[in-house]
């Protein structure tokens, strides 16, 4: 067989068509209900599945997966609560769309930006997937380390030109992140000797109340105001939309590509990282960044979908995950009896090259479920905000409590949905606190990574960074972040008159 007909063999059946399409509608929504992520859903799978045949069980877990990293952008732009983490900076400038109204264009040019990022990163994923593979295995736990203490200085400067306040917001993150037991030592963390902060906490708890929580709390105080209304009537962006938007498009899918290939990111650091690629390349925008920018939608929806295809390279060639779907999808080929690693492509090329019709299949089922139940889902915002507050408060407490079935969960969502609501009334972002807890075990696996490779000498760590390009590149991209938002940075690279 050839690789023509392998890529044909899930658009002819009809079973796995069927199948894809039902993933990718069920993934919109799931991963549309904060709490419900995409992971969980795929987990889930697996126990269902087990029992079937690896082509459709892997159909039904690319659909939900293509589709739930999309669905997050749902509540993102209606809410202001992200589905899931690669949704968060999609709220940055979707949610102010819709306070002005243009929720419905905002979801119409999120769909489409997402579908074309999703199709670069499965481009690439078929096209370039050795030599993705290879420059991603050359990361050392130091880089990775960097690449953590990266995305939260990236996020933090969007805190509106305060750095001070987002390493603070990123830095409370990572604490809340090592609560609970050391995976190391086994000793007790920021626990306080409580029992029940042992298992630490879920970011998802975080992000729930951070958002959700925190949003339900300000609009009390404009109660009384008359809801938006949500101008509709072009859901579909033209062409000359799309194509002033695609060179930004093509740029951060890119990122998001790369980003998605570097095992344990996923789309959630792609999606920031590209946000703030598109904030400096973007001269004068039409509306500020953090206002309902146009290309504060493009950047981070076309990253985070591009990423999928990403995360897949690492898995299938090297037998790593690329983030925790694909990490999930590893345990069902191992299942099915399958062995994902650097001769699944010689040995079983036509499960390589089913994944990749697979994922393009359920892209395009993606844009078209994304470009219908608009009209429904823009209603929400036009909800007056008697109705609106419970309704995010019931979906905030649903959304907690179904990640573990556990009311401790809701307890905490509760408590950072204040401490969130206070955080806001005093300036600080939130975004910077859940990638926070999200990279807080990435930094501290790879910190004491990087030590004991290291032989526990800090000049040798040190050493090893200005002795690897990629590590020195990294770590010179820290520091200027944080030499740019000093003074004498202003000073040196001031414009004349």
């Amino acid at each position: 067989m050839d690789i023509l007909t392998w890529l044909l063999v899930p658009i002819v059946n009809l079973d796995l068509l069927a199948l894809i399409a039902v993933g990718t509608f069920a993934g919109i929504y799931v991963g549309a209900i904060p709490g419900l992520s995409v992971t969980m859903a795929v987990s889930i799978l697996i126990s269902f599945t087990f029992s079937w045949d690896v082509y459709p069980a892997l159909a039904l877990m690319i659909g939900i997966y293509m589709g739930g990293v999309y669905g997050g952008s749902r509540t993102a732009i209606l809410l202001n609560i992200p589905g899931a983490p690669s949704a968060i900076a999609t709220a940055l400038d979707g949610y102010p769309m819709a306070q002005k109204g243009l929720a419905g264009e905002a979801i119409g040019i999120v769909t489409v930006v997402s579908f074309i990022g999703g199709f670069i990163g499965i481009f690439a994923l078929a096209a370039f997937a050795p030599t993705i593979s290879d420059f991603a295995i050359r990361f050392q736990p130091r880089d990775y380390m960097m690449l953590g203490m990266l995305g939260i200085l990236l996020v933090g400067s969007l805190s509106g030109g305060s750095l001070v306040k987002g390493i603070f917001a990123g830095a409370f993150g990572i604490a809340i992140g090592a609560v609970g037991m050391d995976p190391l030592t086994f000793t007790e963390r920021f626990t306080f000797d409580i029992p029940a902060m042992r298992q630490g906490v879920s970011f998802i708890a975080v992000m729930i109340g951070m958002f959700g929580i925190s949003e339900g709390l300000m609009q009390l105080h404009t109660i009384k105001a008359t809801a938006v209304k949500q101008k509709i009537g072009r859901i579909i962006p033209s062409w000359a939309s799309v194509r002033r938007h695609l060179p930004l498009g093509a740029q951060t899918s890119a990122i998001g590509t790369v980003i998605g290939a570097l095992p344990g990111t996923g789309g959630d650091i792609a999606a920031l990282m590209a946000y703030d690629h598109a904030r400096r390349v973007t001269k004068n925008p039409e509306v500020p960044f953090g206002k309902g920018a146009i290309q504060g939608l493009v950047a981070p929806e076309t990253a985070n979908n591009a990423a999928v295809g990403g995360a897949f390279i690492p898995m299938l060639t090297l037998g790593i995950p690329g983030d925790a779907v694909t990490a999930i999808m590893i345990g069902a080929l191992f299942i099915h009896g399958l062995n994902p690693g650097p001769l699944l492509m010689t040995s079983q090329p036509d499960m390589f090259w089913f994944i990749v019709s697979a994922l393009g299949i359920a892209n395009c089922f993606m844009l078209i479920f994304g470009l219908t139940g608009i009209r429904f889902f823009v209603k929400v915002v036009e909800m007056p905000r008697t109705v609106l507050l419970p309704v995010i408060l019931l979906l905030s407490i649903v959304g907690a409590y179904a990640v573990n079935n556990s009311l401790s969960d809701v307890y905490w969502m509760l408590g950072f949905g204040v401490f969130g609501y206070f955080l806001r009334l005093y300036g600080y972002p939130l975004a910077p606190v859940i990638l926070g807890v999200i990279m807080s075990r990435l930094l501290d696996d790879n910190w004491r990574r990087a030590i004991i490779s290291d032989r526990e000498e800090l000049d040798r760590l040190f050493m090893g960074i200005l002795s690897s390009p990629l590590s020195l590149a990294l770590f010179t991209a820290v520091v200027l972040i944080f030499v740019s938002k000093t003074p004498l940075w202003g000073l040196i690279f001031r414009k004349k008159g």
